[in-house]
């Protein structure tokens, strides 16, 4: 009896312990702090735990790094110089209009430097929907986020006096301290380029839930400067307000880029007169749980769950509300390109070098609604300051090569996202594409004039010329794509002209991807593992395969499939050196490529992460499988090391997300993801329009990484790609795995994904 006892209660514990595991919490998957573990010599990431909720305006992150130091957090540094209010994640272009709270205990301590604390990671908690840290001096900080602020709780020691400390960083601020109402406001306008942007402000509001014992403002520039007034502007300029001892202090922050009215506005709307810190937190929680439930997951190991949504959220960052609604309700937005506020929606902070890639490809599949406003904001950009966007947010300075701007363009058409009219988005690409605009090297066409008449860029003329070419090339591709689409015979025949333009940068006698002078010569003394010169943080290894439009046309060049073949094969297998070039030392894309140890293959940078899908147009495609797996398995973990290089405004995230679903999109600005190998047994992605596709992957596991066989809706699929159109349309994708691959199946031309060129 007591044998029958025992095993019915270790039953009904057993039965509660895997209930328990069925209904956790998607949130509790996400580490913030994956990627954190990054430096100027190698990221793993370069990501800051961000807290925030998804696609919202502002981010919130600790701050262990100086004032106006790109790199925010580090997760090896050990103190805390104060709680951020951040926006772009880039170190290398820096972040703009930002401003930080720090609570403080003792003696009133103002200085960046001497006012951090100690912490460690031990007493650290960091979900999307909130951060938690104690700090060595006794003080616990919280935080969670709303759309355009956040809620911030400060517990403080008791005993030693309680201040906190707003500085307003390394610009123009201003402030004004309203005791009665224990409110701060101001603005802030700080970060690299705002120059070129005269009236853009960031304005706050701070609201308290305990009265000051005592306030005043102080100057950064000169930082112990610090008098007991009300009111203060200038460069550096922040306050600080002191309440009574050993208390626990709230603080509710909006901000907005019309007016403190509108900042007011937004934290009346999103934080409420009355609203206690846990309402926030679980207001968060509750809408990060049914965003990262959009896309569940099953049958896979804890460490995958772990990975795969810590990538999902940080993919779910991106691109970022800029716009904020009226008084009635309506988006309002104002521009950074002509300093004046429009109707209707805007987003910022990505840059289409990377993101076009892989990060808007995913956002057509999960919101097409709002990639549909994010397109149609590119043309408003366009009548706005003249220039189609190529890295968008408010210092747009033209960064990375290319014209990506049409790739989105293309692709949301391509998908069904017909919320621009093509004819103007056309028109503003030919402008793009036959002039060079004022700042940066894709603002306008690098080396248009040339690319026109010679059919490429000419080295060292145009600077990195051999992969703007390429990219030209697609770009172009994806202007024809949208002429052709849309009946424009004009068009289709003006970029029809130039998207072959790839095969005149390819030397055979070397075969690779070239260099070439004015006068048509080859660039002397190549060598394939020589960085820079006429490419992009790469070499030609990795830019062979910048083709994206015409795998099949670069198949010929190349000599036909097996010489294809082999040559993909050499990438993963050949030595990992690296010559620095035009360089002239290690960077840290060098250092990650080597630290990733597959030979030539450069995942932690974007020009390559499409290669290994390759193999679907050259007749072997379970080596896409397994490649995709392997990359998955060893690049990427959920931890402070979690990334293979730059995370990039989503884009690598995004290639795993997309991986992890099974397929990636080799060729925005067409309907195809191409196929790969799925990591879960079962995926289910909620679709916006009520729809469910299932992808069920049978036998799945570490080892059973190849597909054997593949069935839509019932029918058997033979076919290396799957459709947008056929995703959205719902239904079950089932797929049988197996530790051998099935090399009889997707062989046939008929399987194989979109090319120009047609075998």
């Amino acid at each position: 009896m007591t044998i029958n006892r025992l095993s019915i209660l270790a039953a009904i514990l057993l039965a509660s312990i895997l209930s328990h595991a069925q209904t956790k919490e998607l949130v509790h998957y996400v580490n913030t702090l994956q990627g954190t573990n990054s430096t100027f010599e190698l990221t793993r990431g370069n990501t800051y735990p961000t807290t925030a909720l998804p696609f919202g305006m502002n981010t919130w992150t600790p701050q262990t790094g100086n004032n106006g130091d790109g790199w925010k957090y580090q997760y090896f540094k050990e103190t805390i110089r104060g709680f951020q209010q951040a926006h772009q994640c880039s170190s290398w272009s820096n972040d703009y209009a930002v401003f930080s709270l720090m609570p403080v205990t003792g003696k009133l301590t103002l200085n960046e430097n001497e006012r951090q604390a100690k912490f460690s990671h031990e007493n650290e908690i960091a979900r999307p929907h909130y951060y938690k840290v104690g700090l060595d001096n006794g003080i616990t900080t919280e935080i969670s986020p709303s759309e355009r602020g956040a809620h911030l709780r400060f517990s403080f020691p008791r005993g030693a006096a309680s201040y906190v400390v707003l500085d307003g960083y390394t610009g123009l601020s201003g402030v004004t301290i309203d005791p009665k109402n224990r409110r701060i406001t101001g603005f802030v306008r700080n970060g690299r380029g705002m120059d070129r942007i005269e009236g853009m402000k960031n304005y706050f509001v701070i609201e308290f839930d305990k009265p000051f014992k005592a306030e005043g403002t102080w100057e950064n520039r000169d930082n112990e400067q610090w008098e007991e007034k009300l009111e203060a502007k200038g460069r550096g300029v922040g306050a600080y307000v002191q309440f009574r001892d050993g208390q626990t202090v709230q603080a509710k922050v909006a901000s907005s880029y019309i007016s403190i009215e509108q900042a007011q506005r937004n934290l009346d709307r999103e934080l409420g007169k009355d609203r206690a810190f846990e309402e926030t937190q679980m207001t968060a929680k509750k809408t990060w749980n049914e965003h990262l439930s959009r896309v569940f997951v099953e049958g896979g190991t804890e460490e995958q769950m772990k990975t795969f949504y810590s990538c999902f959220f940080r993919a779910s960052l991106f691109s970022r509300k800029f716009y904020e609604l009226d008084k009635d309700d309506k988006p309002v937005y104002y521009s950074p390109y002509d300093g004046t506020v429009h109707e209707g929606y805007m987003y910022t902070d990505t840059g289409f070098w990377d993101t076009f890639r892989a990060q808007f490809p995913l956002n057509a599949l999960l919101y097409p609604e709002m990639h549909g406003r994010y397109v149609a904001g590119l043309l408003d950009a366009y009548d706005q300051c003249g220039w189609l966007p190529s890295w968008s947010f408010p210092s747009e300075a033209g960064s990375m090569i290319g014209n990506h701007a049409i790739s989105l363009l293309a692709d949301a058409w391509a998908k069904g996202l017909h919320t621009f009219d093509p004819q103007k988005a056309l028109d503003a690409y030919y402008h793009e594409a036959t002039n060079k605009g004022p700042w940066g090297p894709a603002n306008g066409r690098d080396g248009w004039k040339e690319y026109w008449t010679l059919g490429y860029a000419a080295y060292p003329k145009t600077g990195e010329a051999t992969a703007k070419t390429l990219e030209y090339a697609y770009d172009d591709f994806c202007g024809y794509q949208l002429a052709k689409m849309t009946g424009n015979t004009f068009y289709q025949d003006v970029f029809g002209k130039q998207m072959y333009n790839y095969k005149n940068v390819y030397d055979p006698s070397v075969g690779f991807m070239r260099g070439r002078k004015l006068d048509g010569q080859w660039l002397e003394d190549f060598d394939p593992y020589t960085w820079g010169g006429p490419f992009t943080e790469g070499n030609a290894w990795h830019y062979l395969w910048s083709v994206f439009q015409d795998p099949n046309g670069l198949i010929d060049l190349m000599g036909g499939e097996e010489n294809f073949n082999k040559k993909m094969d050499s990438v993963f297998t050949i030595d990992n050196k690296v010559n620095v070039g035009t360089y002239g030392r290690m960077i840290h894309e060098m250092a990650e490529m080597q630290m990733a140890d597959m030979g030539q293959y450069a995942h932690g940078n974007q020009p390559i992460q499409h290669m290994i899908y390759l193999y679907n147009y050259s007749g072997q495609p379970w080596k896409s499988q397994a490649k995709a797996r392997e990359v998955m398995e060893n690049m990427y973990s959920s931890t402070e090391n979690g990334y293979p290089g730059d995370e990039d405004q989503g884009q690598t995230s995004s290639w795993y997300v997309l991986s992890a679903m099974g397929f990636y999109s080799v060729c925005p600005g067409t309907n195809e993801y191409v196929l790969g190998s799925p990591v879960f047994e079962k995926m289910t992605i909620s679709l916006e329009n009520g729809n469910k596709f299932i992808i069920k992957a049978d036998g799945n596991n570490k080892s059973n990484v190849y597909i054997d066989e593949v069935f839509l809706n019932g029918e058997e699929y033979t076919k290396d790609y799957i459709t947008y159109q056929d995703i959205m349309k719902g239904g079950e994708f089932n797929l049988k795995m197996s530790a051998e691959p099935n090399k009889q199946r997707g062989i046939e031309e008929k399987d194989e994904p979109f090319s120009l060129t047609r075998k």
